[in-house]
Order: C-alpha cells, then structure tokens, then sequence
C-alpha cells in the first residue's frame, strides 16, 4: 500500500473594518442606493481610504440622483468609524468625489448586448464543505464573521472594527482532515494591555478564544492545533489610520481563499454589464451545479470574453479527474446548451438588476445562503444529469 499523502492549505479573510474591505462595501453601497432608483444604470465605482481622507470615483452613468458623501458617512458609521479614537470617524472625514460617465467608446459596445470588457473569468465548486466550497476559506469566513458579531454585540467591548482571520487546514489524501493553524488579529482598545503595554493579556487572549473561536472551530481544533491571537503582541492601531484601503483588493478572500484561479477582476462596485463581476458569479453557479449534482467531487469553469461582443470566446470546464467518464465528455457544448452565457442572458437569469451588492462585499460572494445570492443556487441539477447520461 501507498503511503498517505499529507499537505497543509491556508486561506484568510477579514472584517468589514478592514481598510479594503471598508471600500468594496462603500463601492457596493454606492452601486445598490443608484440601482434602487435606476436598474439599468453602468455603475464602476471605485474607493480609496487613508487617514481622514475617503475619495470615490469610476465611471458611472445613470438617471439616479444620490448623495455620495451621505452614502458613504452612514456606510463608515454602520461599520463603526464613528470616532477617531477608532482610528477614522465617519463625521470629520474629508470626502473626494471625482466619479465620471462611462466612456462612449465602452458604452457603443454594451448597448447591444456586449461585454464590458474583455477578461477571464472563474469559477468553482467542491464537496468539503456543505456550501461547495473550500474548507479554509469557509471556517475564515465564520471565523471573522464571528469576530464581527462579538463586537457588535459588546460581548468584548474592547474590540475594534478591524480584524483578519486565517485558517490552515492539513488534508490527506486530498481531503480535509484537520485544523493546523489558527491565526487571529483583531484591533482592540488600550484597557487590555498588559503591564509592560506591548501586549494584550492572557485573559483578554482567553475571552477571545472562549467567545470567539473557540464556538465556530471548536468541534475541529485538537490537542495540536495551534492558536495564534494578535500574534505580534497587540493591534492597537487598525483601520485607515494606518492601512490605506481599496476597492478590489481583497479578491482571493472574496472567491476561493486561494484554492482555485482567479481571473484577476475585482468585483465591488461593477454592475452586471461587468463581466468581472457577473461572469464569475455565472461561472461558480455551473461550477456549482455541476458538483451538486453528484456527477463530479471538484469542478473548476472559466468563461472569457472579448469587450462588445455577447457570446463567450471560450468555455472550459474542468472536473480535475473526479470522475473520468465525464472528463472525457464534450461538456462545452453541454454548459452553452444549459445556462445563459451572454450578459444581458446572465443579468436576467441571475437578477443582477436588484440592489443586492453590499451584503456581497464582505465575507466571500460565494458560499453563502442568502437569498438573493441566485447565482448560489442549485436549480439545474437534474436537467445537468440528464445532459451527462
């Protein structure tokens, strides 16, 4: 008998107050408060933070009359930049709108149905996890979504809105078996520090993890798995304070945690003509309906297109040898024949005219059982089946 085989995979994610992911919610609040007065408006909305300062632009071309700097101080509020002790306070910020129209040269294009842009664009599905997705990166996901609700809830006051979490699993044989690694760094406030004032106490360490990991990883952590709690000694200063921030630059923690490609398109503040943005969400939902339907373990779709032009240059479905009857099959035909690939065709099937955004920005855009998140669900099940007899 061969020996097992054994890796380690880490994924990461983090809070809402995390200066990137401040701006792709911002973004996203943006495109959804235009979206509610004007479905068809080309929204690509992009944010930059740093200390005191927030500055908005893009292109975005609409009917819909909004207030940008109101949008944006009730998003930096809901959040928790409320005071500068905190490290940015929605209320003394200065706000920079330097938003524009679409250029007519992109706009000639998508008004008859093309894409945006050019680009590739990914998607994938697994069988670890009840969600479909990778291991890692769904307990760091429920990991800082925890982190966030403590907070919230002033279960430890003492908590800041910035945060990040990472999660190392080991995996025999391909398969996740167990936690390795814990790593969790939160902002936090002066009043845990110990007495040399270079770290946070044992007990703050010790409600951290009663309250926090130890709930969501618990039933996964063993005698081994190591914990790592604001691992450099503290994180008294978070947020934009010292971290400038932008949309888009969280996009392995917005997919797969790292475990599949990425096509390199962000997806905060984009529209659905964006294909970085619609596409992928069409693309996990093959990928994801595809492995719901017990055909395959694993799946990975790429789509790409070519700016003004409707139908996708290129589909390819690969089922990493999970079962090589099916790899063998002719399955682009198939994937074209069964779901709508066009924009405006993945706009209508997937409802990506609804002001559904910022629950997206943060947290992962896949894997989650929202019901708006259409693109997370599992409705072409039997007719796939049928296709791959």
């Amino acid at each position: 008998m061969s020996e097992s085989r054994s890796y380690f995979f880490t994924s990461e994610s983090v809070t809402e107050g995390h200066p990137d992911k401040v701006c792709d919610i911002v973004s996203d609040t943006i495109l959804d408060e235009i979206l509610k007065q004007d479905a068809d408006a080309r929204v690509a909305c992009e944010t930059f933070i740093s200390k005191g300062l927030i500055i908005v632009g893009g292109e975005i071309t609409t009917t819909a009359r909004v207030n940008t700097k109101d949008i944006i101080k009730e998003t930096l509020k809901r959040i928790g930049y409320n005071n500068l002790s905190l490290g940015f306070d929605c209320n003394t910020c200065a706000i920079i709108d330097v938003i524009n129209t679409q250029s007519p040269d992109i706009a000639m294009g998508v008004d008859i149905g093309g894409a945006g842009d050019q680009g590739l664009m990914i998607g994938f599905a697994c069988k670890e996890t009840p969600e479909f997705m990778p291991l890692p990166i769904i307990l760091a996901h429920k990991l800082a979504i925890r982190l966030s609700e403590v907070r919230k809830r002033n279960t430890l006051p003492y908590l800041g809105p910035d945060g990040k979490t990472q999660v190392t699993i080991e995996y025999i044989d391909w398969q996740p078996k167990r936690i390795d690694a814990v790593v969790l760094s939160t902002q936090h406030t002066e009043e845990i520090l110990d007495i040399t004032g270079d770290s946070i106490t044992s007990k703050s360490k010790k409600e951290i993890f009663n309250n926090i990991i130890e709930p969501t990883l618990g039933h996964l952590i063993d005698k081994d798995t190591k914990i790592y709690i604001n691992p450099t000694g503290k994180f008294l200063f978070g947020g934009p304070a010292v971290d400038t921030g932008l949309t888009g630059r969280k996009i392995i923690v917005d997919t797969y945690g790292g475990m599949a490609a990425h096509g390199g398109g962000a997806f905060s503040g984009k529209d659905s003509t964006k294909v970085d943005r619609s596409a992928c969400y069409m693309a996990r939902h093959i990928a994801k309906n595809i492995v719901a339907s017990g055909i395959v373990d694993k799946c990975t779709v790429q789509l790409a297109y070519a700016i003004g032009v409707a139908d996708p240059v290129s589909v390819m479905i690969d089922t990493h040898h999970s079962n090589n009857k099916i790899s063998k099959l002719a399955l682009e035909p198939i994937i074209r024949k069964v779901f709508p690939l066009t924009p405006k065709g993945i706009t209508d099937y997937l409802q990506l005219r609804k002001p559904i955004f910022s629950k997206t920005a943060v947290y992962g855009h896949f894997g989650r059982n929202e019901e708006d998140f259409t693109w997370e669900k599992v409705n072409k099940v039997d007719e796939l089946k049928r296709e791959f007899k």
